[in-house]
Formats: structure tokens, C-alpha cells, sequence
């Protein structure tokens, strides 16, 4: 497992989330002549996504994320994309919420399938931080937050071997192996089976710095070339024209990570039976003991400052529907499985006195000081925080 792959998950599924988020508000966007109080606007919609890529990119957050570390759980990371996704007016049910993680995390898990090299992986990141970039193009404040992030990215993996790149992109593939839900863009373009399992071409460019294959080199004992054969491939296969680049403002060349959203289509996701009776063995942390409870908390409170409660007073937050229709959404309620749906947990930490103080002192060890920078431990990470308790 490596200990760099952390900011990638969650930066490239960030990304996938805000391209949701902007198509649906787009979708539902109402004039704001002609709208009610209780619809959207252009202007909500700049709103929302400004909120909440600035939660996103918080400087605090960052230098938490890019700490060498193991993976969160699946619950834990699901948990902070919950607060991320309701850092602003809009309000989302646990259906709608469901649905957009579902979307988030099939749509990264094709993209590092598709990777001609692993390297690739950290192309598609860049391709979300561009995408990303053009939706808050005023708000320069912002605007450099995501470049603040562009550079740490090229600075710690601009250097990396192929072999850590191939060990970050098993650590990906292990994370999403078990998730096989249906998503209705990827069946209807065939790259996906009616069972969730993607279906991976044999066609298209080779890696950049490969050959095209058909052709076998046969050397002697000194390293000489002595023999030529060709063989029939059975692919449709041709040369990488260029590298993608790493600057700033490069050309990526690789499409993987942008927003296949930007044409307007309706996008429904399905359990496959598989995936169903999986999840009902492999219930994680169903009944989380309190640490865990702990910990989630902490990792929301960590990205979003502390605890997000929905507006009152005179700014109500705006609904937003994932589904087409509310029925849909409230049968999609209905029929999800339990173990699969999330929850955030609310701690009374004034229950238990003792606790408190206690996540007081782990709240405040959060405020990150030059001094405290330079003793932390790099292995130090929120989870290795609550193991100590």
C-alpha cells in the first residue's frame, strides 16, 4: 500500500463531485427575474461551488492530506465527503447523497482503469484541477488555493519512480475493487456490464515511450540484436503523439478526468445483485465503537473547521435532487440497502467530560504551528491520533 495515494483519491473524486453538482445545479438553474425563493439561480450556483471548492482546498486541509499516510476507511472518506457537499446553502437528502458518491467513485475507478501508465493517474488529477479552475474563474482568492494545491502535486509526485506510480495505482485499484454499480452513462456507451464490471479496450495509443506491439526483438549474449518477427496483435493500436505535461497551464493530452457531464444527459446509477450480497458480508463498520464515531467527526470537523449545521433564519438552504423526479429519489430511499447507506454521526461530547477535554487537546494540535511542523512524525495522521486514546 502506498502512503501517497490519500490526495489523489480525494482530490480526483472531488473533482467528480463538483462536476455533478455544477451539472445538476445548471440543470435546475431558474432565472433569477423569474425565481422563486425557493429555486436556483445562476448566482447560487457560482455560490455553492465557490463554497465549496474553498472547503475543498482549505490550506489547513491540505497540509493534513499530503502527510504520508495510509487510506481512510471507505465510511471515514464517504463521511467527509458528506460535509464537504452541504459546505454551502445547498442541501442534499441520503438518496441524493448515495447517488452522487456512487457517481463520484465509479466514474475515478473507470479513469485509473483506463490509465495507459500509472503515471497517467496524476494527469487525470491535473485535468480535474483545470476543470475546477473553470468554474471559479472570479474568484481569484480561490483560484489560488487550486494552484497552492497544483504545486504541492508537482512538487512531491513530480519525482516519483514509475514503480511508486505502479504501487499508488494498485493501492486505487484495491480501495475500488468491490464497488461494481451500474451507472447509466457507462451502459448506454458500452463500457460498462449490465453486472457493474467495465469493459477495457484492446485498441487506442500505447503508453507514452512504448512501441506499438507486433514486433519481437531477439538478442544474443552480448546484447546485440540478432532476429526480427512479427505477429498479428489483434488490436487497433497507435503510437502516443506526445507526453502530457505537468506545468501550471500544460496540455494535459490525456482526456481522462474531464467532466463527462458537460453534455446535458440524465445519469442513473443501479446496484448489480453482486454488488448487493457483497455489501451484505462485508458490512464496515455498521456499528462503529465510539473512537471510530470519534474519528469521523474529527476528519469532518478537520475540512470543514467544525461541525456544518444546516441554515436557519433568514438564508434556508436550496434542496437539491439528484433524481429526476422526487418519487424516484424517495424510492431510491427505500430500496437502498442499510448497510450502505451513510450517516453523520453527532457526538455529545458533553456526555463525558473527560472526552471532551480529550478531543479538545486533539482538536487543538490541529492548529499547526511552525515548531509543531517541523517535530510531527510524517507518519502522524488523524488516524494514528484516536489509536493513542
Amino acid at each position: 500500500m502506498s502512503t501517497r495515494t490519500l490526495p489523489l483519491l480525494f482530490l480526483n473524486l472531488g473533482g467528480e463531485m463538483l462536476y455533478i453538482l455544477d451539472q445538476r445545479l445548471r440543470a435546475q438553474n431558474i432565472p433569477g427575474d423569474k425565481a422563486r425563493k425557493d429555486e436556483w439561480t445562476e448566482v447560487d450556483r457560482k455560490r455553492v461551488m465557490n463554497d465549496i471548492i474553498s472547503t475543498m482546498f482549505n490550506r489547513k486541509f491540505m497540509e493534513e492530506l499530503f502527510k504520508p499516510q495510509e487510506l481512510y476507511s471507505k465510511k471515514a472518506l464517504r463521511t467527509v465527503y458528506d460535509r464537504l457537499a452541504h459546505a454551502s446553502i445547498m442541501r442534499l437528502n441520503q438518496a441524493s447523497m448515495d447517488k452522487l458518491y456512487d457517481l463520484m467513485t465509479m466514474a475515478f475507478k473507470y479513469q485509473v482503469l483506463l490509465c495507459p501508465r500509472p503515471k497517467d493517474v496524476l494527469l487525470v488529477t491535473f485535468n480535474h484541477l483545470d476543470a475546477i479552475k473553470g468554474l471559479i474563474q472570479d474568484s481569484p482568492t480561490i483560484l489560488h488555493q487550486v494552484d497552492e494545491t497544483f504545486r504541492q502535486l508537482t512538487d512531491i509526485y513530480g519525482g516519483l519512480s514509475a514503480g511508486e506510480f505502479q504501487l499508488i495505482r494498485q493501492t486505487l485499484l484495491i480501495f475500488f475493487q468491490d464497488l461494481h454499480i451500474r451507472v447509466s452513462i457507462f451502459l448506454k456507451d458500452k463500457v460498462q456490464n449490465s453486472n457493474g464490471r467495465f469493459v477495457l479496450p484492446a485498441s487506442g495509443p500505447v503508453p507514452w515511450g512504448t512501441e506499438v506491439p507486433g514486433l519481437i526483438r531477439t538478442f544474443n549474449s552480448k546484447g546485440e540484436e540478432v532476429k526480427k518477427t512479427e505477429f498479428k496483435h489483434g488490436g487497433n493500436y497507435v503510437a502516443a503523439l506526445k507526453e502530457g505535461s505537468l506545468e501550471l497551464y500544460g496540455d494535459r493530452v490525456l482526456k481522462l478526468g474531464t467532466n463527462m457531464y458537460s453534455v446535458n444527459r440524465p445519469v442513473e446509477t443501479h446496484m448489480s445483485a453482486a454488488s448487493k450480497n457483497l455489501a451484505s458480508q462485508t458490512q464496515e463498520s455498521i456499528v462503529p465503537n465510539p473512537l471510530a464515531k470519534e474519528e469521523l467527526n474529527l476528519l469532518a470537523r478537520l475540512i470543514g473547521g467544525m461541525g456544518i449545521q444546516k441554515p436557519s433564519g433568514p438564508e434556508p438552504g436550496f434542496r437539491l435532487n439528484l433524481f429526476t423526479t422526487d418519487e424516484e429519489e424517495e424510492q431510491a430511499a427505500l430500496t437502498r440497502p442499510e448497510e450502505l447507506s451513510y450517516e453523520v454521526i453527532n457526538i455529545q461530547a458533553t456526555q463525558d467530560q473527560q472526552t471532551n477535554q480529550e478531543l479538545a487537546r486533539i482538536m487543538g494540535e490541529f492548529e499547526i504551528t511552525d515548531q509543531s511542523r517541523r517535530s510531527a512524525s510524517k507518519g502522524d495522521d488523524l488516524l494514528a491520533m484516536m489509536d493513542e486514546l
